[in-house]
């Protein structure tokens, strides 16, 4: 169970199984004080996972008497998250001044009820400091909508309570910086920052892809005049699809994919296979104020192109958010990566293990170009493609890029492959 009762101390939530083989995670926000009332399902505290970012709701209703993880700590599964005394009747005249009653918080992360707890790995866990006293909603609120690290501040207010005067001072004084667990900076003044969290899943499967992962890039510059304008009358005949350059290569890499099934594969080392997966599951780049997330379109192989484009819109927007689940982070079989947006030409990325190759794309600029026997400015761009030696040649390799070449120099040619 993720609770436990004592009728000495209250009632105790456990950090809950967030399933995805997660056995811990990383206290991010709370939402609550102690003394603060709590009800049932109100969300309590945001932590963050190897996979996502994850609002978690009490069971119990009540006051708090303790949190038992400051911002940073990590807590394993089955470990206790937070105690929760008997809560106070109406009108009983238990409230403090400066001890408000939190308003349930509903935030657009994703939510986990309570359940199943699987103990995970002895984890060090961050032993727990004294929490800011119990502010009001009022002062909570303006903190965090400044950006004032609550936790950083001197209490001027009876009972050691924080107040509206104490945020306001730190406001002035430009002591804002929110602190962030056991981030530090050493005798030599270098910043030193825990892997936690999305950033360890990420660099844990980077790591994994260069160590195991025999990869080779290649590319080729193309005249994707012709694609720009296909763009442009889609957009003037079914605006409201909402069709632009990331779904025609969404489109394009399908295609390409159905003509080569060989990359739409990964490597079962254990097994000495190459298993060539029959849904087409695409990953793209995209990044979010907590760094680089990599969503998943599951089932792309079998949608529309204005399928796609909304997949894509709804992905992008859960990203940027932090709201994507794990599942939705999880299953890709091949990625698609618009590095362009950064103003770069080209790149040589890792692969996104254990996938098997990557599109990228550049950024598509005015450049000279010989076009029909004439030098004339074009749209140009650089595609680059990395691919996993094991799983083809570089005939296969050169082939897939050859075609999605193709299909942005000329894109009727893909209708041909639909």
């Amino acid at each position: 169970m993720s609770v436990s009762a004592d009728p000495a101390t209250g009632n105790t939530f456990m950090l809950p199984d967030l399933g995805e083989g997660l056995t811990e995670a990383e206290v991010v926000e709370w939402h609550v004080a102690e003394g603060d009332e709590v009800q049932v399902d109100q969300i309590v505290v945001t932590v963050e996972t190897a996979k996502a970012s994850v609002d978690l709701p009490c069971p119990y209703a009540g006051h708090v008497l303790t949190l038992h993880g400051v911002v940073g700590a990590v807590l394993e599964v089955g470990k206790p998250l937070l105690t929760i005394g008997a809560q106070e009747k109406p009108g009983s005249g238990n409230v403090l001044i400066g001890y408000g009653t939190s308003e349930t918080k509903r935030s657009h992360r994703r939510r986990v009820t309570p359940g199943r707890v699987t103990p995970g790995r002895a984890t060090p866990v961050a032993a727990p400091t004294a929490a800011p006293k119990v502010i009001s909603p009022v002062v909570r609120k303006l903190a965090k909508d400044k950006g004032v690290d609550l936790t950083g501040l001197a209490p001027t207010g009876p009972g050691d309570v924080i107040r509206r005067a104490d945020v306001e001072a730190a406001l002035q004084s430009g002591d804002t910086s929110p602190a962030r667990g056991d981030v530090r900076a050493d005798r030599a003044g270098d910043i030193r920052i825990p892997l936690r969290g999305v950033r360890k899943a990420i660099a844990d499967k980077l790591t994994t892809s260069r160590r195991e992962i025999p990869d080779v890039t290649t590319w080729v510059d193309v005249d994707a005049t012709a694609l720009m304008v296909a763009k442009d009358e889609i957009k003037a005949v079914n605006a409201e699809a909402g069709i632009g350059l990331m779904a025609l290569f969404a489109r394009i890499s399908v295609a390409g994919l159905r003509k080569f099934p060989e990359l739409n594969a990964r490597v079962d080392v254990e097994a000495q296979e190459i298993v060539q997966l029959g849904d087409i599951n695409l990953s793209f780049a995209a990044h979010s104020p907590r760094g680089l997330m990599v969503p998943v379109v599951h089932g792309a192989g079998e949608m529309t192109t204005a399928e796609l484009a909304a997949a894509l819109r709804e992905l992008t927007e859960l990203a940027r958010d932090g709201r994507l689940s794990p599942a939705q982070m999880t299953g890709g079989t091949f990625t698609l990566n618009n590095y362009g947006v950064f103003g770069v030409d080209g790149s040589t990325p890792i692969i996104n293990y254990p996938e098997a190759a990557m599109l990228g794309v550049g950024r598509i600029i005015d450049r000279p170009w010989a076009h029909e026997g004439q030098l004339a400015l074009r749209k140009v761009t650089q595609l680059s493609f990395t691919f996993d030696h094991r799983v083809c040649d570089g005939g296969t390799a050169g082939g897939f890029l050859r075609f999605v070449a193709d299909c942005v120099e000329k894109p009727s040619s893909l209708l041909a492959q639909l």
